[in-house]
């Protein structure tokens, strides 16, 4: 497919920026670089299969071999650029290249568990995914749901509050996407019914399911902390055979029945979004409602049915924060997880593989500063708290080319108006 003449020009700008970025990193990784003890790379976590075990390499060496990686990803986007293609797999050999770079040179004389690094991203991406997915579904019908982080937030406290109380695991996941729904039905009924402004009101839910629940957090769960928050989480549940795959199987396969309900989720999504006559029907309340609406489709009821249905999506991930990890509730556990679910929807372009690959690049880079706090890197830790957001700027500016939502996106729908 060609490019149009905006699209080349953001896939310049892309191109420039890697260009950048791979002299900026060549400079202060490698050439200006003293580190020369060796970095060690572990791949076994458990009692998978072992291909290898670990990789020792000097420092200096394994940033060249990345760097040479990203540069063979700037070609391929070059060459891609000349074709009047999409450079999103160069990108990909890039931005892994890079990263990696990074790693070889700020853990110069340390011990990296690349397998458990990955294990801990998707572990950090679970509630990621499920906020951007029901932002995706969301804005899809033409609704901003800025609500997302009070949706996490209030399907933690329920879910944590409910296993407590009932002593069943199962009850308080069920419970958690309930809330979210609900929170949904707050929004939908808003922004839908009487207009109000969507990202105004997705402000005030958050700052409402904030004050709730630390309230109810004060008063109830820390003086009865044994009756209302004494939740315990699901343990991991190994798949027979994949879990025993190299760095994949205890990576992907060896987790919750949370993260497994993600991968339904997630080929659902894709599936249901450009597969069915729902989806069909969703992307086209989002981007023309009026000519939807001329065809004999309720623009209105199906955007309250999808905001509902986002709600049950985002309450799976609050439910990952308490029973799916950690089990009781804390004050404000959800950290502005929500806002980075957003921050994944732009990132990924509003599409269900972009905002996967977004929410697994941010839980990677906040896996890796802790990872390297741990074993003593000294850079500072808000250094590598702010990569992910940098990456989204950069995402912005044209290097992972066009970034337009919905064309109604935020747009109350009057029938009637054109």
């Amino acid at each position: 497919m060609k490019l149009n003449s905006a699209q080349q020009k953001r896939q310049l700008n892309g191109l420039i920026t890697m260009s950048l970025f791979f002299v900026l990193s060549a400079y202060f990784f490698y050439f200006n670089s003293d580190k020369t003890e060796p970095v060690t790379y572990g791949f076994v976590i458990g009692n998978e299969i072992v291909l290898l075990n670990e990789w020792v390499v000097g420092s200096k060496r394994a940033v060249e071999i990345f760097l040479l990686l990203s540069l063979i990803g700037i070609s391929i986007s070059y060459f891609r650029f000349r074709s009047d293609k999409k450079m999103s797999l160069g990108t990909i050999f890039f931005g892994f290249g890079l990263i990696m770079a990074f790693m070889s040179w700020a853990a110069s004389g340390k011990f990296i568990p690349f397998t458990g690094l990955l294990q801990g991203a998707i572990m950090l991406s679970v509630p990621l995914i499920f906020g951007s997915m029901s932002g995706l579904i969301c804005e899809k019908s033409g609704v901003i749901n800025i609500a997302i982080e009070g949706q996490l937030l209030a399907a933690a406290f329920v879910s944590a509050v409910v296993a407590s109380i009932s002593s069943n695991l199962i009850i308080g996941l069920i419970s958690g996407p309930i809330a979210g729904a609900l929170i949904s039905l707050i929004l939908a009924y808003f922004s839908i019914k009487f207009q109000v402004d969507q990202v105004i009101l997705g402000f005030v839910i958050n700052v409402l399911v904030l004050g709730l629940t630390n309230f109810f957090y004060t008063q109830l769960l820390i003086p009865y902390e044994s009756t209302w928050n004494a939740s315990s989480s699901f343990s991991t549940i190994a798949i027979p055979g994949l879990s025993k795959l190299p760095i994949i199987g205890p990576t992907l396969f060896n987790q919750t029945i949370i993260v497994y309900l993600m991968y339904i989720i997630i080929f659902g999504v894709q599936f249901a979004l450009f597969k069915t006559r729902w989806g069909l029907r969703t992307r086209s309340i989002g981007e023309h409602p009026v000519a939807a609406d001329s065809v004999g489709i309720d623009v209105n009821r199906l955007r309250f049915k999808n905001v509902i249905i986002a709600g049950l999506v985002a309450g799976l991930g609050g439910a990952y924060f308490t029973v799916g990890a950690v089990g009781p509730f804390s004050k404000e556990m959800t950290a502005g997880a929500g806002f980075i679910a957003l921050a994944c929807l732009i990132f990924g372009k509003w599409t269900p593989k972009g905002v996967i690959i977004a929410a697994l690049f941010f839980g990677f880079a906040d896996y890796l500063q802790g990872t390297l706090s741990i074993i003593g890197v000294p850079i500072p830790s808000e250094f590598m708290l702010m990569v992910p957001y940098v990456a989204t700027i950069i995402a912005v500016s044209g290097l992972v080319g066009r970034v337009r939502a919905p064309a109604a996106d935020g747009v109350p729908f009057v029938r009637g108006n054109k």
